[in-house]
């Protein structure tokens, strides 16, 4: 097997069980096995989806800033509850537990972000609250 550089920005890497990684097209498949590497450039909002909630029922998910900043928001869990918000400056990494809606905010334009979960189960829900 030949090593090759990838391109984390223009790719996925997936974690197989087993302890297979290969690299793939950018494409988040909610029905996936296994754990995915992601990585992002991000200039705005529109770039993170902050006017969707997403939630991984499959694994917590990690959720790095690499340079720039972002703001990791948390859904509340119960009504009346207000809304948790990280900040998460350059080289800094927030957990967020599995089957816990959130989001991500731009703080500083441009950013690079990098995330880790396993996508099966995971799903989006457009915000009411903007």
């Amino acid at each position: 097997m030949t090593v090759t550089p990838i391109d984390l920005f223009a790719s996925f890497v997936h974690l197989a069980e087993g302890g297979r990684v290969s690299a793939g097209e950018p494409v988040f498949e909610p029905e996936r096995d296994g754990w995915q590497l992601m990585t992002f450039h991000v200039e705005s909002d529109a770039d993170v989806h902050a006017d969707h909630w997403e939630v991984h029922t499959g694994a917590d998910e990690v959720v790095a800033c690499l340079t720039g900043g972002i703001r990791l928001c948390l859904r509340p869990e119960h009504p009346g509850e207000a809304a948790e918000e990280i900040g998460l400056p350059a080289g800094t990494a927030a957990i967020v537990p599995r089957g816990r809606w959130h989001r991500l905010a731009l703080e500083t334009s441009p950013s690079d972000i990098m995330s880790v979960t396993v996508p099966r189960g995971s799903r989006l829900e457009r915000r009411t609250d903007v």
